[in-house]
């Protein structure tokens, strides 16, 4: 795995390859009696399929009559995966699975038509590690820069509290014992 994907070209990438289109006319070809009914939807799937990489997370959108968008932020991505058929590895591409904590089996989003799947790949992990190394790092920065005391005085406070039901505690046994 690459440690410094290449951030530009991915961040440049806004529309599947050409290749997708050909694999959308394959795969309508595989039904011929649909062909008529399959290959209009794809081809408008495939004409106004975008994607946007920011510095926040993905974007992906399509559709005419009924427009559809997705957005991950980093963060809340959970695992990546990368799933191409037979045609898909002939034509080079392969379908990059993003899948967050959202309850879903399925993945949140598919980029489909990439030909740099792995880079992509990468490159979201990247982010996403950098993203959660960052909330810890600052976490630590938070801990450091004076809530120590705070969190001092307050451990001092719960041990107290503790010592005073410990003896509590030990007191009243003392007296169930002394009964009997």
């Amino acid at each position: 795995m690459n440690s410094t994907p290449n951030a530009p070209a991915i961040l440049a990438i806004t529309r599947p390859h050409a290749d997708l289109w050909k694999y959308y006319l394959l795969a309508c070809l595989a039904f011929p009696p649909a062909f008529p009914f399959l290959v209009l939807p794809a081809w408008f799937r495939y004409q106004t399929m975008r994607y946007q990489f920011t510095a926040e997370g993905i974007s992906m959108r399509w559709g005419i009559l009924f427009r559809r968008e997705i957005i991950v932020n980093y963060a809340r991505i959970q695992d990546i995966h990368l799933r191409s058929n037979f045609v898909e590895r002939w034509l080079g591409l392969a379908r990059i699975l993003v899948q967050t904590a959202s309850g879903n089996a399925g993945a949140e989003m598919t980029l489909e038509g990439l030909k740099e799947f792995e880079a992509v790949r990468d490159f979201l992990y990247s982010k996403m590690r950098g993203v959660q190394d960052h909330g810890q790092a600052r976490g630590h920065a938070a801990m450091n820069s004076g809530d120590s005391a705070e969190l001092a005085a307050a451990l001092r406070e719960v041990a107290q509290e503790l010592r005073a039901t410990r003896l509590a505690l030990a007191a009243g046994r003392g007296k169930d014992t002394g009964h009997a």
